[in-house]
């Protein structure tokens, strides 16, 4: 059986490879900060996307997407204004995107959530 760390980076590769596939640029994959860990930072035009990667093998117990609650937006928040922060990109634009992946099929959920970013990440 294979480790939640390898299943992990597994579902993270075929989510990249995926939003690659739908015109998103990929910029980082498991970008830490100060403030976390963000799965996928990337660009699709002029807006900077953080992405949350989801996965279950099936979805007897809810969708991977039914994961992504108010306590991990919070933290995906906080690792996202630690980004902004720490490495400055150029952005006009950003927002939250999730992708769920369920066995072999995958959906993207574009500006899945929006949170105010937070003026600190500590």
């Amino acid at each position: 059986m294979a480790s939640t760390t390898h299943k992990g980076r597994s579902a993270e590769g075929r989510a990249a490879e995926h939003l690659a596939s739908l015109g998103y640029e990929i910029i980082e994959r498991k970008a830490r900060t100060a403030g976390g860990e963000l799965d996928i930072v990337a660009r699709q035009g002029t807006e900077l996307v953080f992405i949350e990667v989801r996965s279950r093998a099936d979805d007897r117990a809810g969708g991977p997407e039914d994961t992504v609650g108010p306590a991990k937006r919070r933290r995906v928040a906080r690792a996202a204004a630690a980004y902004l922060f720490e490495r400055n990109p150029h952005r006009d634009t950003c927002r939250f995107d999730v992708v769920a992946i369920t066995g072999d099929t995958i959906e993207v959920y574009r500006d899945a959530f929006r949170l105010g970013l937070l003026a600190r990440y500590g």
